[in-house]
């Protein structure tokens, strides 16, 4: 594929953060190539163990995005489906397990797909925020009044975050 001119300067934020980490990996290698081999063989761990989840997690959410029509997932996710949209993602967030790293490319995807920045921006901090599978685990930490006092602010700050998102774009 060949990218015309204006297509190339739309990458230039993500080639800027390659340059600057081939940098500091070269950096830290002349400083002290024994940590900096152990760093990247950790970081090569990491990315390892998560791979199959974000595979997985990628082709799910490609088979879901090819069997709704993007008219469906508007109604349901984007401007028009205004309250029920939020409260379909604080729902989802909060009761899904998905990491970060997937968490954000999905977002752009739906992004993509005509999904709200206050309904993007609910699930996302609630995917992150809120837990409703991991709560026996905070409970028996934290305590029941403790865990149902996190999960509850938390689950009004994302729902916050998504107004003042959806109210400034």
């Amino acid at each position: 594929m060949v990218m015309r001119k204006a297509e190339w300067g739309n990458h230039m934020p993500d080639k800027l953060l390659l340059i600057v980490t081939v940098s500091a990996v070269i950096l830290s290698a002349a400083i002290d190539p024994d940590k900096t081999a152990q760093g990247v063989k950790s970081g090569w761990r990491m990315l390892r163990n998560l791979l199959p989840q974000f595979l997985l997690l990628l082709i799910l959410a490609s088979v879901f995005l090819a069997l709704v029509s993007q008219d469906q997932l508007a109604a349901v996710l984007g401007q028009q489906a205004g309250s029920l949209g939020v409260v379909v993602a604080a729902v989802f967030g909060s009761v899904a397990l998905i990491p970060g790293p997937i968490a954000f490319p999905l977002a752009g995807v739906l992004a993509d797909r005509g999904v709200s920045m206050t309904v993007l921006a609910v699930l996302v901090t609630t995917l992150m925020m809120v837990g409703v599978l991991t709560f026996p685990v905070e409970k028996a930490y934290l305590g029941l009044r403790l865990a149902v006092l996190r999960n509850v602010l938390s689950l009004a700050g994302a729902l916050l975050i998504g107004f003042l998102v959806g109210g400034l774009l």
